[in-house]
């Protein structure tokens, strides 16, 4: 069953509330809890972008890739093995080709060969293929590759870094970074995602080619065609949605409505069963998202580029089938996974307030493509920052990747590990919610102290207590289809710009398990209103009999169409017996 929460409630004084009197109260209401105090901050059109020009380093960028276009000079765009990086790499392919580049590839580190990232070991394999490009781009990362970027100028290689990620101590000596995030840089919106400085890249360039005349008024091209893969990659890399991102995410979710996205996208909606005409940010992060993400976890992620990149139908359906086959493979793996880390937290023979503050476990069975969301499934239980490591390259190393919680910026623990055990660590990055590292296997036990510490001298206790926010009690007259589609369209919802979640005490009239794992229940507002279906996924089979003591439900009301009747019905996120 689920972990007891604590429910907390974000609710904003009508006072106020000084904005927005055309908006419906509930919206008005909702947007103001999230941050939002002038109704431009809710205008998604392109002209609100923040500028390219603000980002250090675009310039010189720009000159470099100019100078390749007009030598046609061979380009390698080098990418990562996620979701962010597979659009990226996508978007830099096409938004090239789009300005005159006709020698650009690409190639995407092995997660279980290469690792992360631009390595010497990368730079040696092309040399040895005889395929060492003029100029080497990299997309989603790039911003810690001190040792890669200076095997590639060795050979006389040139080097564009485009990333997101915190930069170290040291940077590399590329010939240009862009990365908001890179000490000096102005750009406003610091959560950009790799996709997200890959585009701006692109922006900037098509400026510089129009300026200097490389491109005529008529060879502009529409770099608007490329939102769709910008906003998947940004909302599956799960950055915060900011207005800066929200205006990319929307204006992607328009063209893929509209059906103008990418025959890869579309077919990936497909075979899942979506609508595009009715999809919103929710569908790209849980459903296109690990679609595309499984081929990097499991395989190559230059299969799910190629569907990104696919421009027939039918090849973009066949991509799309082997991606959907990896996940369901992803799936198994991981379900096999959290049992073994449940027998590992077993056998710690502590409740949850005897575990360590932060979790690091190890199996020598795990698989490193699926470790990351191990993590997270864990940290969802225990309300802990998890490490979840599984064997490297050789028997002496460990791979890791870590999942924190609020208010525990995770890559700053791990360097604060690094400051006061040097060497522990062999290699680390990530951000404040996620990280990966690398260390030797008979360093776990004093690498696993050494995080509990850190983590013990970050946060306090009461920051392990688990709770869940919600926008408050919908009231009878509001618990309707209405409501639902309102809240649907009202986005785009995601990272720190959350979709409503709602809570109220309900009778429970009936319940009953659906598809071993699933309680599905008829519930009745205790003030007042309809009866109404709910369903909470994944909480086991054995759940309290709320018939007995009704329920106190948070939930987002949803709207489910079976056997063509269209009803509301309530996604719970979590119940527990009331009061």
């Amino acid at each position: 069953m689920m972990t007891p929460k604590k429910i907390r409630r974000r609710i904003v004084p009508e006072a106020t509330l000084t904005w927005g009197e055309q908006l419906p109260p509930i919206l008005r209401r909702l947007y103001a809890a999230r941050g939002v105090t002038s109704e431009t901050q809710l205008s998604y059109t392109l002209k609100h972008l923040a500028s390219p020009l603000e980002l250090r380093g675009i310039g010189r960028a720009v000159e470099i890739i100019t100078d390749a276009i007009q030598h046609q000079k061979r380009v390698l765009i080098l990418g990562d093995f996620d979701a962010d990086g597979a659009t990226s790499t996508a978007v830099a392919m096409l938004g090239l080709s789009m300005m005159g580049l006709t020698q650009v590839d690409f190639r995407v580190p092995s997660r279980f060969a290469d690792g992360y990232g631009l390595s010497p070991g990368i730079i040696a394999r092309l040399e040895e293929e005889g395929s060492l490009p003029d100029l080497l781009i990299t997309v989603d990362n790039g911003i810690s590759a001190v040792e890669g970027v200076r095997a590639a100028r060795e050979l006389g290689i040139q080097v564009v870094v485009t990333d997101h990620h915190l930069p170290g101590e040291s940077l590399p000596d590329a010939d240009a970074i862009v990365n908001p995030n890179q000490v000096g840089c102005p750009f406003l919106s610091k959560h950009a995602a790799g996709v997200g400085v890959m585009f701006y890249v692109l922006t900037a360039l098509r400026r510089h080619l129009r300026e200097t005349g490389v491109l005529s008024e008529a060879q502009q091209p529409n770099l608007g065609v490329l939102l769709d893969l910008v906003a998947l990659g940004t909302v599956a890399d799960v950055v915060p949605l900011d207005h800066n991102n929200r205006i990319f995410v929307e204006q992607g979710l328009r063209r893929i409505r509209q059906g103008e996205a990418r025959p890869g996208i579309l077919a990936l909606l497909e075979i899942a069963g979506r609508d595009h005409r009715e999809i919103s940010a929710t569908d790209l992060g849980f459903v296109v998202g690990p679609r595309l993400n499984a081929a990097g976890r499991l395989d190559d992620m230059s299969i799910g580029i190629a569907c990104l990149l696919a421009d027939g139908e039918d090849e973009a359906r066949r991509l799309a089938t082997e991606l959907d086959s990896l996940n369901r493979e992803r799936r198994t793996i991981e379900t096999g996974m959290k049992e073994q880390a449940q027998a590992l937290l077993g056998a710690l023979s502590l409740d949850i307030d005897g575990l360590p503050w932060g979790l690091a476990l190890f199996d020598p069975d795990w698989h490193q493509g699926v470790i990351g969301i191990l993590a997270a499934r864990i940290r969802e239980q225990t309300h802990r920052p998890v490490i979840a490591f599984a064997p490297g390259e050789d028997d002496e190393e460990i791979k890791g990747s870590a999942r924190s919680i609020p208010g525990l910026h995770i890559r700053d623990v791990l360097a604060a590990v690094d400051a006061r055990h040097p060497g522990l660590l062999r290699k680390f990055g990530g951000h404040a919610m996620a990280a990966g590292m690398t260390m030797a296997k008979v360093d776990l036990d004093a690498f696993s102290r050494a995080f509990d510490e850190a983590v013990r001298s970050t946060i306090s206790a009461a920051d392990l207590d688990a709770a869940i926010t919600t926008d408050g009690a919908l009231s009878p007259a509001e618990l309707n289809l209405e409501t639902a589609a309102l809240l649907r369209r009202a986005g785009p919802w995601g990272q720190h710009f959350p979709e409503p979640l709602f809570d109220g005490e309900f009778d429970v009239i009936r319940q009953r398990i659906v598809g071993e794992n699933h309680l599905k229940l008829v519930l009745q507002p205790r003030d007042g209103g309809d009866i109404i279906d709910g369903i909470a996924f994944n909480t086991g089979p054995s759940v309290p009999d709320f018939t007995q003591t009704g329920a106190r439900v948070v939930y987002k009301p949803d709207a489910n169409t079976f056997r063509g009747r269209t009803s509301l019905q309530l996604l719970i996120d979590y119940l527990e017996p009331a009061q």
